[in-house]
């Protein structure tokens, strides 16, 4: 068992350190990608508020985790930072770097998500939207995925789905297994 523990930790660290890497873009520059990607760029004005993370690492053999930092917006202007965390228990193999984005519907959304700590549960869903992802985990709410190129022009669908939406871009690695379920979010009000 310590075997594999230590193997995990260095293949997790070996994954964020690439996640770290790849981890140039700024929220604004994450946040231009989404706009540009089909259906998630129609979120921005149809949403109360939406967190970004330019990054996040994710790795596992077995034993999984992902982390990331980003940024929450209300109506468009920056109002808190948040970080994610993950683990998960389960077949999964390999490292992976992506960007997420959460849109909240309403202000109801918005207030539940940064109430402080916020998790996901297991109904939940993301709709991947790069070439390099070829398959999403939607939700109940029937979200669904195609894929082209590359960021600046991949297609998704989409909906709200218990006030809110998740969408996915691929920046590099390959992992076998791609839930948000487990996700654990903190959040901060800037000036706090």
């Amino acid at each position: 068992m310590n075997k594999l523990l230590r193997t995990f930790s260095m293949f997790f660290a070996a994954a964020l350190l690439a996640g770290t890497a790849l981890a140039a873009d700024s929220p604004a520059q994450t946040i231009q990608l989404f706009k540009n990607a089909g259906e998630s760029g129609k979120f921005f004005a149809k949403s109360y508020g939406y967190a970004v993370f330019p990054t996040i690492g994710k790795g596992g053999i077995g034993i999984g985790g992902a982390f990331g930092k980003g940024m929450v917006y209300e109506h468009g202007a920056a109002v808190g930072d948040v970080s994610m965390a993950q683990l998960s228990v389960g077949f999964q193999f390999g490292g992976q770097a992506y960007s997420e984005i959460i849109f909240f519907e309403n202000k109801a959304a918005f207030d539940d998500f940064t109430s402080g700590n916020f998790e996901f549960g297991a109904d939940v869903g993301a709709v991947a939207i790069t070439a390099s992802v070829n398959a999403s985990a939607s939700s109940a709410g029937g979200a669904s995925a195609g894929a082209s190129g590359d960021k600046k022009d991949a297609v998704a669908t989409g909906g709200f789905h218990h006030g809110m939406a998740v969408f996915t871009i691929a920046k590099g690695g390959l992992m076998y297994q791609a839930a948000v379920a487990g996700q654990k979010f903190s959040y901060k009000r800037h000036g706090k």
